[in-house]
């Protein structure tokens, strides 16, 4: 056995010989990072105030199923001081698990700390970064390593529908080998810091949680630290960051001498899916892809995940062949259904300004109004990036087409909700948008299904809130 084989065992054995705690279990980053520990054989305990006040039950029922013991979150699972507790940075120090953790003298991880800490454990890690678009091409990225062969280990925060199932519907990880680790890498907390990948895509970089002097030295040094780089070479911001790169390699659709790109008028965008001939111009072979997904953005995606399977090694041939196959992510323009009167109702992530305008975009492609529905994930990130949120909408959508903005989604806990969606609207509002703020999200809904009328599209938009998938999918029943 190599020394790096016995030093990636032992840094697995390690982190699966002591029980675990997660705070917030059910949440998109701590699920999949619990599964993958549970399905490597640890002991996994957890809470969750959406357990606590009953939503998403048939998340928990499975939870439960699986092995995985819920307690309240009254502090009561927190029972022994060799139990990791493993707690989102924004979780508070009053909440009792926090509380009767540090009584016990429990060690404690970030969601971060405990990610970075399996992906650089693995032989290969690979990475996804980027402002937006990191969880489709992770998805993607995971499924052309699946289907060739590499037994990749998976972490997403999404579900990815090629890996759901009966067994597995929330299936936003794969537990794979301990070769290849496959994970999007999160820039808002300043976490990406923390890895050291073997491949890193990145794949944009525009204001979401930082400043943009911030992003770019997160992101250079991102780059800096990882054995080869692939780079979105139709990002001006990502490309004046190539320099930190140590091995490069470039994709892109509009930059004609990108590695990886695109053939001059092969793009065939429909409503549910397209068709690209991707050429590799490292060799001047092309190859003819079948994509599941609209949108020109979810073109850039596929390139990207093309160019990171790449950088490690596989063929751009094989990388195409494998996306043909790829069904997409929940809630990343996931088309619920059209009734019998021609109208749409599509769950999208969508939640901060570059993600917004992909989606809007894709959507006034094509003929209809668009009805869009927002609900900020949080009262700091409508401080930080709410004025290009309404600069999103008034510019993408037109004077036929509405937002619609609740309040924010509010759990509990301390936070400033000093300003709220009413600034936001009266912004689009004097940018020329249609727009409208109601402040229950139920009330949201009864509005859509008054106004809706054949041919509109349905938007339901926005993060951290598994039940806006819900929301979607009841409104889509009573149209």
């Amino acid at each position: 056995m190599s020394e790096q084989n016995s030093a990636t065992n032992e840094a697995a054995a390690a982190l699966t010989a002591h029980p675990w705690f997660f705070v917030g279990i059910g949440g998109s980053g701590m699920l999949p990072l619990a599964t993958i520990l549970k399905g490597r054989g640890a002991v996994i305990a957890g809470s969750d105030r959406s357990y606590d006040q009953g939503r998403t039950p048939e998340k928990f029922a499975w939870l439960k199923r699986n092995g995985f013991e819920l307690f309240p979150q009254d502090g009561s699972g927190v029972v022994s001081g060799d139990q990791v507790l493993v707690a989102s940075a924004a979780v508070e120090d009053t909440v009792p698990e926090m509380v009767r953790a540090k009584e016990l003298g429990c060690s404690r991880m970030t969601r971060a700390d405990l990610n970075s800490a399996l992906f650089n454990a693995a032989d290969k890690g690979i990475a996804i970064g980027g402002t937006s678009g990191k969880s489709t091409v992770t998805g993607m990225l995971g499924w052309i390593m699946q289907v060739t062969g590499r037994e990749p280990t998976i972490m997403n925060g999404a579900v990815m529908k090629n890996f759901a199932n009966a067994d597995a519907p929330f299936a936003s990880a794969v537990v794979g080998g301990s070769g290849t680790y496959v994970s999007e890498v999160d820039e808002s907390d300043g976490t990406i810091a923390l890895y050291r990948p073997a491949v890193a895509v990145l794949l944009n970089v525009s204001l979401d949680h930082k400043s943009m002097e911030e992003l770019r030295i997160l992101f250079g040094d991102y780059l800096a630290a990882s054995a080869v780089s692939a780079i979105n070479a139709d990002d001006a911001e990502s490309m004046a960051l190539a320099s930190r790169a140590r091995e490069l390699l470039t994709f892109g659709i509009d930059t004609q001498d990108a590695h990886i790109g695109v053939k001059l008028g092969s793009v065939t965008d429909g409503t549910t899916r397209q068709t690209a001939t991707v050429v590799d111009r490292r060799d001047g072979s092309e190859h003819a892809l079948t994509l599941a997904l609209p949108g020109h953005h979810n073109l850039s995606n596929a390139l990207a995940a093309i160019t990171g399977a790449a950088a490690t090694g596989l063929s751009v041939a094989e990388a195409v062949e494998a996306l043909g196959s790829f069904e997409g992510l929940a809630r990343r323009f996931d088309i619920i259904g059209t009734t019998p009167n021609d109208i749409t109702v599509i769950d999208d992530f969508g939640h901060n300004p570059e993600k917004c305008a992909a989606t809007l975009r894709t959507l006034k492609s094509h003929e209809g109004r668009v009805i869009a529905f927002f609900q900020p994930h949080g009262y700091g990130p409508l401080r930080q990036m709410g004025d290009e949120l309404a600069e999103t909408f008034a510019e993408q959508l037109g004077p036929d087409d509405i937002t619609i903005f609740s309040d924010p989604v509010y759990y509990g806990g301390t936070t400033d909700k000093s300003e709220g969606s009413e600034r936001i609207i009266k912004l689009i509002r004097d940018a020329g948008g249609n727009a409208k703020h109601i402040a229950k999200r139920a009330d949201c809904a009864d509005y859509i299904a008054e106004i809706a009328k054949p041919g509109d599209r349905i938007v339901v938009m926005g993060a951290r809130d598994d039940t806006l998938t819900v929301l979607a999918s009841e409104l889509f029943a009573r149209l």
